[in-house]
């Protein structure tokens, strides 16, 4: 693990500050929420489903650009400077959320936003549920817009990005497979490891018990090998170029 982004409106803030501050070479992003949790802005509840959250953006119920400003801003207040940038849901997909991470971004100097669009992956993943990879393919749809709007304010991203499909199911076996699959360049994994404990439980989160399966394999001998295996370098933002 190279690389975590924060929740600037998680109640355990204060929490991740201190965590992020003993562990100076992890690079620490900002993982903005504008579903579930409250604004920073005006302290109201932000909609706590995907479709609550598309209403009200198509509503203009969310000030876009003030409420992710804020949410960088207490981050940079907390002594951090995000090396990136990525949004909770990937509700960034949505082309005025986009508008206002690029906007965010760049005035805080923030040089790298995540795409996430997973690369294709082959038979050896069957297990991935219908839905999952329709919704992946759906994304895909937006790739080429999303790729301009960071272009247009020389924003960067990795060449490739894998997780979205095998969240959930992250196994050490998943793992060993997708590292045997990735393609030239550089790649952003996305994972959600952790401790399922009591108060993760009561989360509203459908990710608990395989918080736990990600750690595991993430920190399995047999994924350390297919890493050198596959003569594959782990950086962060700050070593990207």
């Amino acid at each position: 693990l190279t690389a975590t982004t924060l929740m600037a409106n998680g109640e355990a803030f204060e929490h991740a500050v201190a965590l992020a501050r003993a562990n100076p070479t992890l690079d620490i992003g900002c993982h903005l929420v504008l579903v579930g949790g409250r604004s920073l802005v005006n302290g109201n509840p932000l909609p706590p489903t995907a479709a609550g959250f598309i209403a009200a953006v198509a509503q203009r119920r969310i000030p876009l650009h003030e409420e992710l400003r804020a949410q960088v801003r207490r981050v940079v207040q907390a002594g951090i400077a995000p090396t990136h940038l990525d949004t909770h849901k990937h509700t960034h997909l949505a082309p005025p959320v986009l508008e206002a991470v690029a906007r965010v971004a760049e005035e805080f100097g923030i040089r790298w936003v995540r795409r996430p669009f997973d690369f294709p992956l082959t038979a050896g993943h069957a297990g991935v549920p219908f839905v999952t990879r329709l919704t992946s393919g759906a994304m895909g749809l937006v790739r080429s817009r999303f790729q301009r709007a960071l272009e247009k304010r020389q924003l960067r991203s990795t060449d490739h990005f894998a997780g979205f499909q095998i969240t959930g199911r992250f196994r050490k076996s998943e793992l060993v497979a997708l590292i045997g699959e990735l393609p030239q360049g550089s790649t952003e994994l996305m994972c959600h490891p952790g401790f399922c404990g009591a108060a993760l439980r009561a989360a509203p989160t459908r990710l608990k018990e395989s918080r736990e399966e990600e750690l595991r394999a993430l920190t399995a001998p047999e994924v350390r090998e297919a890493v050198a295996r596959a003569g594959i370098d782990l950086v962060n933002y700050r070593k990207l170029r």
